[in-house]
């Protein structure tokens, strides 16, 4: 019935799609550095904390290590192929605020910024880290978390008025589809 993935270093795929959001991190050259980033989660609700896996050759890596803050920034669909460029260049070699010509405001509470047309912000600053194969895992403490209020609903993101990038793997993205509600638990 089963069939094992030839190649178990892809096991990730298991898990994907997952949501696309922009990591934000302030760099030791002053500037902010943006990245794509797929591998986050939210890890506890006390402490408001989330996880994200950054590679350790990566700019990204460079600039939190310097500044250990980071906002988490919730693109909309409307912006996917914003996501994937931002992901094909390094900021070691360009400043990609300025070539793709992101609008940064100042973080709430932390010294990173975030980005203007996000859907929704969080702002972190690191309590831990572990290293586990080529990524170092932050986990980050909430320190502020804000949305786009008609975008919102007490249950999260309203479908019908938004939607968000999931991304696949390489160039492939997906969007939110149908909704299921479970009408009562089974006892």
């Amino acid at each position: 019935m089963f069939k094992s993935l030839e190649d178990l270093s892809k096991y990730y795929l298991v898990l994907h799609p997952r949501m696309a959001t922009l990591i934000i991190s302030r760099c030791p050259n002053g500037r902010d550095n943006v990245m794509p980033a797929s591998w986050v989660t939210p890890l506890s609700e006390e402490p408001p904390s989330l996880g994200v896996a950054i590679d350790r050759e990566s700019y990204t890596f460079e600039c939190i290590e310097y500044s250990k803050e980071f906002t988490v920034n919730v693109p909309s669909h409307d912006k996917i192929e914003l996501v994937y460029n931002l992901g094909t260049i390094s900021g070691r070699d360009v400043d990609k605020v300025s070539r793709f010509g992101l609008k940064l405001i100042r973080g709430r509470k932390v010294s990173v910024s975030v980005w203007s047309d996000a859907i929704g912000v969080i702002e972190c600053i690191v309590e831990k880290s572990v290293d586990v194969g080529e990524v170092r895992f932050y986990i980050g403490r909430v320190v502020d978390v804000y949305v786009v209020p008609e975008l919102m609903s007490r249950w999260g993101w309203d479908f019908t008025k938004t939607n968000i990038p999931l991304h696949g793997w390489g160039r492939t993205f997906y969007l939110v589809g149908r909704r299921y509600v479970v009408l009562r638990r089974t006892k």
